[in-house]
């Protein structure tokens, strides 16, 4: 995907009260930045955000945290977030093999949606849901590890499948076909959305450890 370069990115990001420019600072204490003890939720490839902000006005009682690697697509997500209030959404900039850097056995919930397949053999290990991944989610889980995934990648899913269920995961509701389902309050990506209106087929699952 070729990222469009967005001018002033950097600043725009830093100005907003949802970005967190210091999130290791958090680590095992986000509670205290949300002044609540609600579950936390985090999206790890947050996108433009539609999926996280989406969610957290769905589920007010949840804190919702997104992740994002690259400034030109987190401020499209920060400039969506101007005028709303939601004081269970925080977002911050990070690269997903530095996760353990910043949480500390308090997550309660992993969204993965539409994350790169990276289809070839030699960069599978970066796949989100490889072992080195999976080992790093166990140190930020608080209790049980729950991971939802979506994707319209096939071979990610199978693979997925595979790698969750070696690692000692359970599968429950896995579709081949979401949107023709009867999974409900499915709040979609920007991806998602443009899949759908393709008629592209978007598999998902839940996994519990």
């Amino acid at each position: 995907m070729r990222l469009r370069n967005v001018k002033n990115a950097y600043e725009i990001i830093n100005k907003s009260k949802y970005f967190v420019s210091n999130p290791e600072n958090y680590k095992g204490k986000w509670s205290s930045l949300f002044e609540n003890d609600n579950p936390i939720h985090i999206e790890i490839g947050m996108g433009k955000g539609d999926f996280i902000i989406g969610m957290a006005k769905l589920y007010p009682n949840i804190n919702f945290i997104g992740i994002e690697m690259y400034d030109s697509v987190l401020v499209r997500a920060v400039n969506k977030l101007e005028n709303e209030k939601l004081d269970n959404l925080r977002v911050i900039r990070m690269d997903a093999r530095m996760i353990e850097n910043i949480f500390d056995k308090e997550i309660n919930l992993i969204y993965l949606n539409f994350s790169d397949p990276w289809p070839k053999n030699r960069t599978a290990k970066r796949r989100l849901t490889h072992e080195r991944f999976l080992k790093r989610y166990d140190n930020i889980f608080k209790d049980k590890n729950i991971i939802y995934l979506k994707t319209d990648n096939i071979n990610l899913f199978e693979f997925s499948i595979e790698s969750l269920s070696e690692y000692g995961y359970k599968l429950k509701n896995i579709s081949l076909d979401l949107h023709n389902s009867a999974y409900e309050n499915n709040i979609m990506t920007e991806y998602e959305k443009k899949f759908n209106e393709k008629g592209v087929r978007i598999n998902r699952l839940e996994a519990y450890k």
